[in-house]
């Protein structure tokens, strides 16, 4: 699998928790830290992004991606319908969390997401 990552950098921890979780090997890390500038409009800096991952449109429709997502909400909505459009559903996601009384601040993984099941469960609830 392919994990793309927004954030902070991964460490050899939270890699090994997210091959323990989705049961796959991370095959190949992309490190595409999110700056965004709020003074402009967020598609295309998005777009830029997305671009800058290198990812073909054969590779973003078939290649296993998992994703780390930047922060900032509004980009990481922005983010999600981009890559919907590029990929065609909406690739699961990496939770991560601050490890309780750590010293200095850690981060674990919590959870991978399956968006494209969440979004699927919820389509069923439409009237």
């Amino acid at each position: 699998m392919i994990l793309i990552n927004f954030s902070h950098p991964v460490t050899a921890e939270q890699r090994a928790q997210i091959e323990a979780l989705t049961g796959e090997p991370i095959a190949r890390t992309i490190e595409r830290p999110a700056q965004f500038d709020t003074a402009e409009p967020f598609a295309p800096q998005v777009a830029s992004l997305v671009d800058a991952v290198g990812l073909t449109p054969a590779e973003w429709q078939s290649e296993p991606l998992l994703l780390i997502l930047p922060s900032l909400n509004f980009g990481a909505a922005v983010l999600l319908a981009e890559l919907h459009g590029r990929c065609g559903y909406f690739p699961p996601i990496v939770r991560i969390r601050p490890v309780p009384n750590s010293l200095p601040p850690r981060f674990e993984v919590a959870e991978i997401i399956n968006l494209q099941a969440v979004r699927d469960t919820a389509r069923r609830t439409r009237s």
